[in-house]
């Protein structure tokens, strides 16, 4: 009996192990499946972001260059622009439920190619080939760099997928390797506020970096949220966990802080500076926050890894070259140089062209008050004065002029 039972418990096991080996790689079809669901959720909301935004400001500048005298929130252009606003958040938004936080972030490159190709085409000038290519020819170096660097980041993205479920949250919300981070993050941020706030270190790479690291802690929370609403949609509800408010809360929060650094940064610095060192600095932040809280890198080999850092350097430096050869905004400068008008005269012989007094007002000629000049260089005061004359029928004079003496 037992002879004859041995073969066929041999033969009910064989199948059993070959199932047990084909389960694997369905897991992992299904977690490369879900990276490129997100993935293209990703690219297409930062592609229709980029058009709305130029839309809108399409709008702007067509009201402005016309007599129309509507608002621009009365235009179907700007109104197609914010539907499509809307709608590219809504799926950059969708797109962090589905892949890794690390492989999410850097696919923000994709909005900064958008807009290089949009104003390149849409440009009004005309150029002759040579000159054309001469031009712009970074802008194509930058966005062909960026889209291997994109390639790359998905090719060779993390693959670490889990449940977005209250319980998970909390137990990443207080690990240790995260809190360790969050310690760091804290203490850099009130420094760099400090420096900010109190000494006045107005630098953007001070301002950047705040930027950065509160938007490391939007993303976390982004993806906390999105991914609990999926999972409430798909039967099992998180929307009643207090985990799911609380990174609500945090999310509105830093985003809000974030645009108000932001526009700060706007009015000291060019935007082309602030989209590529912004971009670099926040992909880095956001990148180091996904692989300590939700682990994006935990079984990952090495060269994997290497790929991936490779492809993030690849997309930094062609967002650089993009932004580099925007147009940058010549300051107006309140002066006129006589020396540079043709048959002008310097009116000094030393060949010092008259220059405005930028310290005190914007009116033309006036020299610099120094200590050093002579005094009679010095303009006519003109200071009002009351006088008591003999005849009491003749009125005084409002005021007298105080002339220099030879001898003064």
């Amino acid at each position: 009996m037992e002879g004859g039972n041995s073969p066929n418990l041999q033969l009910q096991q064989v199948p059993l192990a070959t199932a047990a080996v084909s389960v694997q790689p369905h897991i992992d079809s299904f977690s490369y499946k879900e990276n490129l669901i997100g993935a293209l959720l990703a690219i297409f909301g930062h592609l229709v972001t980029s058009i709305a935004l130029n839309l809108q400001k399409y709008s702007h500048i067509r009201l402005a260059g016309s007599k129309d005298p509507r608002a621009y929130f009365k235009t179907k252009t700007w109104w197609c622009g914010l539907f499509l606003l809307i709608l590219g958040e809504l799926g950059v938004f969708s797109s962090y439920a589905f892949a890794p936080l690390s492989l999410i972030v850097p696919l923000s490159a994709v909005s900064v190619i958008a807009s290089a190709i949009i104003g390149i085409i849409f440009i009004k000038e005309k150029w002759k080939p040579k000159e054309f290519l001469r031009r712009y020819v970074l802008s194509f170096v930058g966005c062909g760099l960026a889209i291997v660097g994109t390639y790359l980041l998905i090719t060779f993205g993390p693959n670490s997928h889990e449940k977005m479920t209250g319980e998970n949250i909390t137990g990443h919300l207080v690990s240790w390797p995260f809190l360790l981070y969050m310690l760091v993050e804290i203490i850099i941020f009130c420094l760099l506020l400090y420096f900010y706030k109190e000494k006045n270190a107005n630098y953007i790479v001070v301002i950047l970096l705040l930027v950065a690291l509160l938007g490391s802690m939007t993303v976390v929370t982004v993806k906390a949220v999105a991914g609990m609403i999926v999972v409430s949609i798909q039967g099992n509800l998180q929307l009643d966990s207090p985990i799911f408010y609380i990174m609500l809360v945090c999310m509105i929060a830093t985003a809000i802080y974030q645009a108000t650094f932001l526009t700060q940064a706007s009015q000291l610095y060019d935007s082309s500076q602030i989209a590529s060192l912004g971009y670099i600095l926040s992909t880095t932040a956001a990148i180091t926050a996904g692989a300590t809280f939700y682990l994006d890198f935990t079984g990952e080999d090495v060269l994997h890894i290497c790929m991936f850092a490779l492809g993030c350097l690849i997309a930094f430096l062609g967002v650089f070259l993009i932004t580099r050869n925007r147009k940058k905004s010549v300051p107006f400068e309140p002066y006129i140089s006589m020396d540079a008008m043709p048959g002008m005269q310097n009116m000094h012989d030393k060949g010092i062209a008259v220059q405005p007094d930028l310290k005190a007002s914007f009116s033309y000629g006036a020299l610099e008050n120094n200590e050093s000049m002579p005094e009679i260089y010095t303009p006519a005061t003109l200071p009002i004065v009351q006088e008591q004359h003999g005849s009491k029928g003749v009125s005084a004079p409002p005021y007298r002029v105080l002339e220099h003496s030879k001898k003064e």
